[in-house]
């Protein structure tokens, strides 16, 4: 029987997925981060469907996400995106620490995923930590400062004003380049990494996302196995059955213990 058991560290709600006979064992660990405007009760099928196969899966809420939530519209929200982004990258740090302090982790063996402003959570924190050993964005972005000079444009052209000066713009731009993967590739270190993306796509934009994928497969020559691009034809910013599946079986190809 699966357990889902919802708890807290340091005020981050999450969702604690296991098998019941193994949920004082190490295990492989998965971390699942959500979409925007999404919460972590709307992923349960992928933690399911990983906590069949043996991980244990831990699902958060990011800031200014369901438990977390202060109110705020799509639009204030969309102020505040890389703020939220960014914490959700600091507070992996946390909840793997505590899961260590547990004793409840195995060598080279957590796994972080996520859809959408998950996937682009998933791809800065491999800027971050080399403890992940394997990852997977769903319709993510690893190109932080050239998203958000896109973003800036779109709002521009839309006639929005902007609540930030030139000079605000620049040291938030700044401050993402530490985090942006497509400008420090090599923090990738060869680790398996699965991207999945629809090419009709309007949200997070395709062309990047393979853009650096096409940048990186050199570094993966001779280990091929741990570079995968799933390019969805059909699909627009919606992850299909199919790519729900492909998550699972990358994480039992390249975290099971």
């Amino acid at each position: 029987m699966i357990v889902i058991e919802k708890s807290y560290i340091e005020k981050i709600p999450y969702l604690h997925l296991v098998k019941e006979e193994e949920r004082n064992q190490p295990l492989p660990l998965c971390f699942f981060i959500h979409g925007f405007t999404s919460a972590k009760e709307h992923n349960l099928h992928y933690a399911y469907y990983l906590a069949e196969k043996g991980f244990r899966v831990v699902l958060p809420d990011c800031l200014e996400h369901g438990e977390r939530a202060t109110g705020k519209t799509e639009e204030e929200l969309g102020g505040v995106f890389w703020k939220i982004v960014l914490n959700s990258i600091h507070e992996l740090s946390i909840l793997k620490s505590h899961f260590k302090e547990k004793g409840l982790l195995i060598d080279n063996g957590i796994g972080v995923a996520g859809t959408s402003m998950g996937g682009i959570v998933t791809l800065g924190a491999l800027t971050q930590y080399d403890w992940i050993s394997s990852a997977v964005s769903l319709m993510g972005n690893p190109s932080y400062v050239k998203f958000a000079k896109a973003q800036l444009a779109h709002l521009k052209s839309a006639g929005y004003q902007l609540p930030f000066s030139e000079e605000e713009v620049k040291a938030i731009l700044d401050e993402l380049s530490k985090y942006d993967l497509s400008l420090q590739p090599e923090k990738l270190n060869g680790r398996p990494l699965m991207f999945w993306h629809g090419r009709k796509d309007k949200v997070v934009p395709f062309h990047l996302t393979e853009e650096f994928y096409k940048a990186i497969l050199p570094a993966y020559e001779g280990n091929e196995d741990n570079i995968l691009f799933i390019a969805d034809d059909k699909a627009d910013h919606k992850v299909s059955r199919e790519g729900v599946m492909k998550l699972v079986e990358w994480f039992e190809k390249h975290l099971s213990a």
